[in-house]
């Protein structure tokens, strides 16, 4: 399925994706309300969405998408006409399962959707680009001793959620995991980056991974 508020982009999607014979287009629409009922009639396996919706936000119709009860929970693919930091970031604290932008070819738009269809991640290259230098750039840096402090003050609770976000978890996928609200789970994390003094949640990742947090082990000593 197709979601964007510009008609041109929603047939230049379509267009790019009929030569494709294994993926067919069962909807478009430019409403973001629209797109969560067309989503339970049809049960698309991908949804392409713009960043412009009429009636809410992108991030807002990804987020209602993935809280839905639908017989088929649709892969989340972003098409955006720009890549600049903030939106990337914001993105990828999203439910999606790639993002995309406006030089993308019509046998990566393809390929995305294959690979959303399997429950894989696929990014544009210049997004790709991003994640690497972010994480060189975050995941470089040793430990501060503030830092190190800060590490043994979190509680149990801010430990897990944590490790939770080094598992790549949605706020909403963590809220289900440890059964509380998404609400707190954003607190927490707001208290993690307050207390490890660090910015967004790709600098979380990163100091997750340096600091020796496993699904099954923890912390390391």
């Amino acid at each position: 399925m197709i979601v964007d508020e510009s008609s041109v982009i929603r047939d230049g999607l379509c267009t790019l994706l009929a030569p494709a014979a294994d993926i067919e287009v069962v909807a478009a629409t430019d409403s973001g309300a629209r797109a969560v009922h067309l989503a339970a009639v049809h049960g698309p396996h991908v949804l392409v969405t713009g960043l412009h919706l009429r009636g809410m936000s992108c991030l807002d119709l990804l987020r209602r998408l993935d809280a839905e009860r639908l017989p088929v929970r649709p892969r989340l693919v972003v098409f955006a006409q720009h890549d600049n930091e903030d939106m990337v970031k914001d993105v990828l604290q999203a439910p999606t399962h790639g993002l995309l932008v406006k030089d993308t070819s019509r046998e990566e738009l393809a390929g995305a959707v294959r690979a959303a269809a399997r429950g894989e991640a696929v990014f544009s290259p210049s997004v790709s680009h991003r994640l690497v230098e972010w994480y060189r750039t975050a995941g470089s840096r040793r430990l501060r001793p503030a830092s190190r402090t800060a590490l043994k003050s979190l509680t149990i609770r801010e430990r897990e959620v944590l490790r939770l976000i080094a598992e790549g978890l949605s706020p909403l996928e963590m809220a289900d995991r440890l059964c509380i609200g998404e609400a707190t789970v954003r607190t927490h994390v707001y208290r993690l980056r307050t207390k490890l003094e660090l910015k967004d949640r790709a600098q979380l990742v990163a100091f997750a991974y340096q600091a020796g947090v496993t699904a099954e082990e923890g912390f390391a000593a």
